[in-house]
């Protein structure tokens, strides 16, 4: 089997404005999510007050042309892919064999929304050209490609919050198959606008912890209400082994194997008996040539919501039966919150670092640990095996299931 590996990361979130600061702020412990100041919170009365805003706004990284004519989420995605390139050294491949594998739950529906505001106060003469461009959901992968001039196409894959871990997922099936030589995969979400937080709270999907924000993503706790909208992306640079053996590049981990499955069950709900994210599990490890004894760390879909939460520990538990109780498992988006389409590549940075670093992250918030999930939750960095075999789990509406294992090299 072709073993694929991570040669590059990148990343912009609430914690960091790079994949490194990103990272080192997680371990510490530290939390992104802060009250929002805008004034349309207010003017809106909005029955939640915060998210996790990227800590260093794209403004401060970006030339003003490309803020102009990029939505926020592109935006990101440009950050997050320029820093991982450098990372992977700006591999020299004809640009014809470099692929863009890139993921979003929405797309650029800042644009949208603000173009309608224009249209309605403004008139329809005052609607950007670029307004099109800016808004479609493939927006991202295409301002990448662009940017990066890379010409193995741009492909999007749009799945909920599946949707990162599901580029990385496809983006090893493209390199087995021969169809690229370097991919660049991840994802990105950039919606913490008041129509997004007003839906969501609408389906009670949202924590309402608005006196105490840090501590509003509670994954497994008692108390814990719903997710933490956070924004941000994250891109990792894909090859072989071989591939990046030949050109010296260094390496942080390999994917092992990916898998997507759905539940067929529910628009918004997980299937309660786990059995569309378990078959994924299976199949992702089968993928990767392993079984469920094989893995010795789990970085944890996690959302925080009541649902879902249970819906996960009852996959693993019929994936693994007891022994999931001595795993150890990371929910880091107690730490950055949910960046929807962008978390499943944000949380596979973090798996790839635990793996190369060996330390698994801290779980945040964790009170009272409900009794109906009894996993082995990490709530301190805790160092793992030398030979590190993870999941990286993403679930999202519409039933999406899509999980990777990242084993250490």
């Amino acid at each position: 089997m072709t073993t694929i590996v991570v040669t590059g990361i990148g990343a912009t979130s609430c914690l960091g404005g790079n994949a490194r600061d990103t990272w080192d702020a997680l371990l510490r412990g530290e939390s992104g999510i802060r009250p929002l100041t805008e004034e349309w919170v207010q003017q809106h009365e909005l029955p939640v007050t915060f998210a996790g805003r990227v800590k260093v706004p794209a403004a401060d990284v970006l030339e003003r042309i490309e803020i102009k004519r990029l939505d926020p989420s592109a935006q990101l995605a440009v950050i997050a892919a320029r820093e991982a390139w450098a990372d992977a050294g700006e591999p020299d491949d004809p640009k014809e064999r470099i692929l863009v594998d890139f993921a979003t739950g929405i797309g650029g529906l800042g644009t949208l929304l603000d173009a309608w505001d224009v249209m309605k106060e403004k008139g329809a003469r005052r609607v950007l050209p670029m307004t099109i461009p800016m808004l479609m959901p493939n927006a991202a992968a295409a301002a990448i490609s662009m940017d990066l001039k890379t010409r193995g196409g741009a492909r999007t894959c749009v799945s909920a919050c599946a949707s990162g871990t599901e580029s990385i997922a496809n983006a090893v099936d493209h390199l087995r198959a021969g169809i690229a030589d370097v991919v660049i995969c991840g994802g990105t979400e950039s919606v913490i606008h008041p129509l997004p937080i007003a839906a969501f709270a609408a389906m009670h999907a949202l924590s309402t912890r608005n006196d105490d924000p840090a501590r509003a993503s509670r994954p497994y706790d008692k108390d814990r209400d719903g997710f933490v909208l956070g924004e941000g992306a994250a891109v990792l640079i894909l090859e072989t082994k071989e591939h990046a053996e030949a050109r010296g590049a260094k390496i942080y981990a390999e994917i092992a194997g990916g898998s997507v499955s759905s539940d067929a069950h529910h628009i918004t709900a997980p299937d309660p008996e786990g059995n569309g994210a378990a078959r994924a599990v299976v199949d992702a490890l089968t993928n990767a040539g392993l079984t469920p004894d094989d893995v010795n760390y789990i970085n944890a879909h996690a959302t925080s919501t009541p649902v879902g939460d249970i819906a996960e520990y009852t996959a693993l538990h019929k994936v693994f039966g007891d022994r999931i109780h001595d795993i150890p498992v990371s929910a880091t988006k107690s730490s950055t919150g949910h960046l929807l389409g962008g978390t499943g590549a944000l949380e596979a940075i973090f798996t790839v670092l635990s793996a190369q670093e060996k330390i698994a992250p801290p779980t945040l918030n964790l009170d009272n640990q409900d009794e109906a999930i009894p996993l082995n939750v990490v709530v301190e960095p805790t160092t793992l095996p030398d030979k590190v075999i993870a999941l990286s789990n993403s679930f999202g509406f519409g039933g999406h299931n899509a999980v990777i294992v990242v084993r250490s090299v």
